[in-house]
């Protein structure tokens, strides 16, 4: 009886087994057919981005900057010299700095009341808008020598559409969005605005449209790229507005506007162009710059001295740094490394080098009067969307 049991064991073992093996076909892909079912799901893929027609490809839906990485400089600039370049108001000059010894190496004469030094779509050239020379100097970056004066109408600023087909000049007092080729600066459309100061813009995620800022009447404008045409306006719902700088996050979902009277960024939907919120950052909140891993943004507050710290991702401030001697944090850029935010003090006739992870000041350097939008130069990215170096 007892060897009966035994061997009736050993049949259903022996069948259990055949069962197991017509089902599995082995132990070892029993395991890994546990360990498919187990694993986690592969992330789904990310849809590609409709670009406007003619633009460079997006290369991360969820980050706009990610061509920004650190020393992740494009063939055409790996060989110039790095250089901060700032444009002096009220000298008429632009003062170049070497940023590993904190030295100025040049003054370049320019043309009356230059405003911002601006990086081409094709990272080529810098130009100086000398808005009441009415002129744009263009500078070698790899020789930094100035070329000869090409005459442009009152350029307060300007941007390049993604595409790189035309040059946006900011005609804040002539009241015009001037639409030009971007090498030889001759006009291919002129666009009248009802709003006064055009200033500051940035593009979409997919390049289609970009917001502009309109400092003298507190007002934001959307403007279709391709159309070169206002397709929206609206008054900023705080008296007395007058916004500044202007960057989208790195999703693209929302468009960040320094507000210097509102003493804070307005928050806007950019496609939706609904009425934005406020976030108090700092008196004189003016300029905005993302660092190089697209988690933080700079905020300079001209009328306090400061530099708030906002992260993307939660939504909100993290820190707020003082510069130990006070002065006016303007308009500027972060190096190609990430490490050191670049700023002009407008008031004080100096530049500031801040270490971008500690908020220490590293540098404070005299420059002529008035120094504004400075440009770190070369940064990383595959082309420049304008203003004092905005690349993707």
């Amino acid at each position: 009886m007892h060897r009966h049991l035994v061997k009736s064991a050993l049949v259903a073992g022996a069948a259990l087994a055949v069962l197991s093996a017509c089902g599995t076909g082995n132990g070892e892909r029993t395991s890994e057919a546990r360990g498919t079912k187990a694993a986690v799901p592969a992330p789904p893929e990310k849809k590609p981005v409709k670009g406007l027609p003619g633009m460079p490809p997006v290369l991360d839906p969820e980050d706009v900057y990610a061509a920004d990485r650190p020393g992740k400089l494009s063939p055409v600039v790996k060989d110039f010299p790095s250089r901060v370049y700032v444009p002096n108001t009220e000298s008429d000059t632009v003062t170049v700095i070497d940023p590993k010894t904190y030295e100025v190496t040049d003054t370049i004469r320019v043309g009356r009341q230059p405003q911002h030094v601006v990086p081409s779509w094709d990272l080529k050239t810098l130009w100086v808008n000398n808005n009441r020379g009415h002129t744009l100097t263009p500078i070698d970056p790899k020789t930094g020598k100035a070329g000869k004066d090409v005459e442009v109408h009152d350029p307060y600023n300007l941007y390049f559409t993604p595409n790189g087909r035309y040059a946006v000049v900011m005609a804040s007092l002539d009241r015009e969005l001037v639409f030009r080729d971007p090498h030889t600066m001759k006009v291919k459309k002129t666009v009248p605005v009802s709003c006064y100061g055009v200033n500051h813009a940035d593009f979409s995620l997919d390049g289609r449209y970009f917001i502009v800022s309109c400092e003298f009447s507190g007002e934001l404008l959307k403007v279709d790229t391709e159309k070169m045409e206002v397709v929206g306006q609206q008054r900023l719902p705080f008296e007395g507005a007058m916004p500044q700088d202007v960057k989208i996050s790195p999703d693209g979902k929302r468009f960040y506007i320094a507000d210097m009277m509102a003493h804070g960024m307005w928050v806007l939907n950019g496609d939706a162009f609904t009425e934005p919120t406020l976030m108090p950052t700092g008196k004189g909140c003016h300029g905005l710059y993302v660092g190089r891993d697209s988690r933080e943004m700079y905020v300079t507050n001209r009328g306090e001295g400061t530099i708030s710290v906002f992260d993307f991702t939660q939504g909100r401030l993290t820190k707020k740094w003082k510069l130990p001697d006070g002065g006016s944090p303007d308009m500027g850029g972060v190096s190609a490394d990430g490490k050191v935010l670049w700023l002009s003090g407008r008031y004080n006739a100096e530049v500031y080098a801040v270490d971008t992870r500690t908020g220490i000041q590293l540098a404070r350097i005299p420059v002529g009067s008035g120094p504004h939008g400075l440009a770190v130069y070369p940064q990383p990215g595959r082309y420049s969307l304008g203003h004092t170096g905005v690349f993707r």
